[in-house]
Parts: structure tokens; sequence; C-alpha cells
């Protein structure tokens, strides 16, 4: 997921990780220092249709590793978010850095995630644009509900709960969206749809030259 706003880097505010509220987290996150850069899949590509295997060896270097680069790869690209799938791993996961609309900073990730059914007297939703890593240069309106609860595990295979408003929540439904092999270009109308791809296709020469200077300047 794409970041359209200012993500408030120089301000203060309060900062949760793994869902754990702490006093502060660098940024960039150490994540992106230790991690390498990878491609970022684009839709079309088969890996981003389909639903993604389900992670079954924790506590591992390669899971490290793969969380650090997924960081990486969302940081040179000023991401909010980025799935497994879309650096061209088939693995149920995905990472988070992102700012909600209550200045809140989140940065984590999450293996395995299962969304909750919410009730229907919790169900508002939303009508908000929405942008993708993996389509580089549109923005569509997406309803989504704006609030989300995901149900996971973190690269230890600890249990773990992560709960948006707004925003963040639209990110924990967009990534999840994309471990099932769906992007939101799923979510719009055939004509939208249609739209959005002829302006990925006449900007995304521009997207991928704003991340290479990205990546030089984080040294990547």
């Amino acid at each position: 997921m794409t970041v359209q706003f200012d993500d408030g880097a120089s301000r203060d505010r309060r900062v949760r990780v793994q869902g754990v509220p702490v006093d502060s987290y660098p940024t960039p996150a150490p994540e992106v220092a230790r991690g390498t850069v990878r491609r970022i899949t684009v839709v079309g590509e088969d890996i981003l249709s389909r639903r993604c295997r389900e992670v079954t060896q924790f506590g591992t270097p390669e899971l490290a590793r793969l969380i650090d680069d997924m960081f990486a790869t969302n940081a040179i690209a000023d991401g909010a978010a980025i799935a497994a799938n879309q650096v061209d791993v088939d693995l149920q996961l995905f990472v988070w850095d992102i700012t909600d609309d209550w200045g809140v900073r989140h940065v984590g990730h999450i293996a395995n995630p299962v969304l909750d059914e919410l009730p229907a007297a919790r169900r508002v939703l939303v009508e908000e644009s929405e942008g993708c890593l993996s389509v580089p240069g549109p923005y569509k309106v997406v309803a989504r509900p704006d609030q989300a609860v995901v149900r996971g595990q973190d690269k230890d295979g600890n249990p773990l709960v992560i709960e948006g408003r707004g925003y963040f929540a639209r990110c924990l439904q967009h990534e999840t969206d994309h471990l099932h092999g769906r992007t939101y270009l799923d979510r719009l109308a055939r004509r939208e749809r249609k739209e959005a791809l002829r302006e990925m296709e006449e900007r995304r020469h521009s997207v991928f030259a704003r991340r290479t200077a990205r990546a030089a300047e984080l040294g990547k």
C-alpha cells in the first residue's frame, strides 16, 4: 500500500511496535538499515493473483532477513506497507510502517493474518483513495470498514493481534487482500479498473525513477 500524504516523520508522536505502545522508534526503522531492496512485483504477475502459502517455519534467519528486506523495499517505495508476494515471495506475511489519522505511528509485521468478522454495528464503510506499490501510479476510491482486527503470528511464532482504525485499518485489509491473491483493483468496477491500468502504464516509469532515487538517498 502506498502513502499519499506526509508521514510526519519529523513530528513528535506516539508509536506502536507490534501493537505495543513504545516511547519512540527510529526513522527509518532499523529493519530498513539491515534489509536489502528487492524487486516489487507488478499487477499481472501470477504471484499476485493466487493465495499465498502459510508461514510454517518460524524463528529462522531466513524469515528475519525477509522481513528486513520487505521493510527496506517498502521504504524506498515510500510505502505504508508491503506483502511478501509483492517482493515475489509466496508466503502469508506483510510488514507496515504507517502513521494513522490520529498521528500514531504503527510499525510491525504479521504472518498468517486473518481478519476478524466485525459485528454489523461496527461495520462502518468509508470511501477513501487507495494506492498500491504493485499498481505504480494511480489512486482510486475504495470502500472499506473503518475498523479492522487482524490475528496471526510474529516471526517467532508467537500469537499476535493487531487492531486498526481509519487509514491503518484500511492498510491491514489491503495487505491481507494481497495474501489472498487480490489487489485493490479487484474491488473496482470494470471501467475504473481499466482506467487505473491505463494510468499505471502512463506513470509507472516516473514511479520507478522516484524509487531509484529514494534508494540512493537511503544508501540502498
